[in-house]
């Protein structure tokens, strides 16, 4: 952050406010949201919290007049409201605009602050010349669309302060049987959907109905106008779509600075969003290196060749562990390493007293002949032998690999019934995927039922019971795993997840946790699109597991648990401390304005 404190030293410090921005760089650069999905192949993304309320907070202060010096020698607003009124009176004598509409008297209610001197306030359609909505043309006209005329729309708009490029372009005919043109140095304001949008037209462009194009009077500079509509709370109403009227978009008030002063105010404030850019360049940065750095040093772990070495590491790494679990994600990470250590036989120590995991899947296999024979469950069709290709790591002695199917009754998904068989609160708990949160089941989360007597009838091969296994097969995310509680005594789901029963009950806690180390995402095949990766049930069946003798798999859950509870009691001070930084940063941005 040097090159920050030393811009940080070429500001100018004028007065608290100033120094209110630009002594408190490590909270604004520290206020950090995390926003993490559950399972595999979700996007973690993160808000620089901090930064953007440092933003809102420069541009609150310069619309209230606090960010830069007033000038006792400016032309007040009170001349400047004159010569625009001026102004829009010459224009409507010329016939170039209509004559607008008598706006009404301010109320005292309306005043949002106590003005600086030489500012007067006003209704925004005061600083209109002239305002008109746009449109679209017919889609079904082919001659319309795909012109050299930008179109603007509201995805357009809200990533500059400049419009130059549309996604939609149309045609000379097209503008004249449906759209309306604005002009270079127009704005074009969105009063449905993306409300709160505005740009500046950088050349002729048309736009849709969702947008207004205003003319602005010639004594306000446009960026100026662009910074203070951000700052507006702009409330929509609507049924489906919420937006505003002409009439509320005219009336919105605006404290005016002198002329003079816009200039000044549109310099500092791009002077300080420059610095924003730049704290936000280096706070992107150093986060992402700092999880560069926190991934490698895990990593190390993962590669060890032995416990002895494992020792070593995790020693090198427990060294800095203040240092390197700072954040939401790398304590995610430090979690995701305990789990893969654990399913790799490299967490706890093996017994060679132990019973070999091959007497373990013999027992099973014996079990699950017997059930095919007494009919309690079909015979499956038989998967291929284990390939070396799909064995990811060297197993520990006495620990054996098996296929899901080897250890569990038969894998299958569910189905959706019919809307007619679902209920409100009776019945049978029925899951969806968005039920699997944070790796359990969270059924308080838009919970549904469905009819028992379907449930036993039409949904009897996805009966899921208590203690049952469940994945998303759907993504993404894919590897979104719980175990079934027994909040109830039955469940259902639907064809998006699909469930583990395994025969011996004791294993069920292991393949858990084995699923939710996510390394079977790693080799198994996916089908689908890249946007929407999927596991075949047959592919579910396939997935294979390092089995460790029973005894060794009670010591690997219960470590597993103890260090997971570690974990989250790192993230919630975590959380705490994270919680007391947002709260300072909206203090700070209290006592400015």
């Amino acid at each position: 952050m040097a090159e920050l404190h030393s811009l940080q030293k070429d500001l100018p410090q004028k007065d608290k406010v100033q120094q209110l921005i630009t002594q408190h760089i490590d909270l604004w650069t520290g206020a950090v949201k995390d926003k993490s999905s559950a399972g595999r192949g979700g996007s973690s993304k993160r808000e620089l919290y901090g930064i953007k309320k440092l933003r809102e907070l420069i541009l609150e202060l310069a619309v209230r007049g606090k960010l830069v010096a007033q000038d006792p020698n400016d032309e007040p607003a009170s001349v400047l409201l004159e010569r625009i009124a001026a102004e829009k009176a010459e224009l409507v004598k010329q016939g170039k605009i209509k004559k607008p509409k008598k706006l009404p008297e301010i109320s005292e209610e309306e005043k949002p602050f106590e003005l600086p001197e030489g500012w007067e306030l006003c209704r925004i359609g005061e600083l209109f010349n002239s305002i008109m909505s746009g449109g679209t043309p017919s889609k079904r006209n082919n001659d319309y669309w795909d012109g050299d005329i930008p179109w603007a729309s509201v995805k357009d708009l809200g990533s500059s302060l400049y419009l130059s490029q549309t996604q939609d372009h149309i045609t000379e005919l097209g503008l004249e049987n449906g759209s309306k043109e604005a002009l270079k140095g127009d704005l074009l304001i969105c009063t449905r959907m993306g409300l709160g949008k505005i740009a500046i037209v950088e050349h002729r462009m048309a736009f849709n109905q969702d947008l207004k194009a205003v003319s602005l009077t010639s004594f306000l500079l446009p960026l100026y106008f662009v910074r203070f509509y951000s700052t507006l709370k702009i409330i929509g109403t609507g049924t489906t779509v919420a937006g505003i009227t002409q009439e509320q978009l005219l009336n919105y008030t605006m404290a005016l600075p002198p002329k003079a002063e816009q200039q000044r105010i549109v310099a500092k404030v791009d002077e300080l969003m420059a610095l924003c850019d730049l704290l936000e360049q280096q706070t992107e940065s150093s986060l992402d290196a700092h999880q560069t750095l926190v991934q490698t040093l895990l990593d190390t772990l993962l590669q060890s060749a032995d416990a002895e070495e494992l020792e070593q590491n995790w020693q090198r790494l427990s060294a800095h562990f203040d240092l390197l679990f700072t954040t939401e994600q790398s304590i995610d990470q430090l979690k995701q390493t305990i789990l893969q250590l654990a399913v790799m036989g490299k967490l706890v120590p093996q017994d060679p007293n132990d019973e070999p995991a091959s007497e373990l899947l013999k027992r099973i296999a014996a079990e699950k002949e017997e059930l095919v024979k007494q009919k309690k469950i079909k015979k499956q069709k038989p998967l291929p032998p284990i390939s070396d290709d799909e064995k990811p790591f060297q197993l520990p002695k006495g620990w054996e690999w098996c296929r899901a199917d080897d250890i569990c009754y038969g894998i299958t998904s569910g189905s959706t019934p019919p809307k007619t068989e679902f209920s409100d609160g009776e019945g049978v708990p029925y899951l969806k995927v968005y039920n699997i949160r944070n790796q359990k089941i969270d059924f308080e989360y838009q919970p549904q039922f469905v009819n028992e007597s379907y449930h036993m009838t039409k949904l009897a091969r996805s009966i899921l019971k208590p203690g049952d296994v469940v994945m998303n097969i759907v993504g993404p995310p894919l590897g979104k795993i719980a175990i079934i509680p027994s909040t109830y005594d039955e469940w259902n789901c639907n064809q998006a997840i699909v469930f583990f029963r395994a025969i011996d009950s004791r294993l069920r806690f292991y393949i858990y946790q084995y699923l939710v180390a996510g390394l079977f995402l790693n080799s198994i095949e996916l089908i689908g699109t890249a946007g929407q990766d999927n596991i075949s049930v047959t592919k579910s069946r396939s997935i294979v597991i390092p089995m460790p003798p029973l005894s060794e798999q009670n010591h690997i859950v219960a470590k597993v648990d103890q260090l997971m509870a570690l974990c989250d009691q790192l993230k919630a001070k975590l959380a705490d401390s994270k919680t007391t930084q947002l709260n300072l940063t909206d203090a700070l941005v209290a006592q400015a304005v």
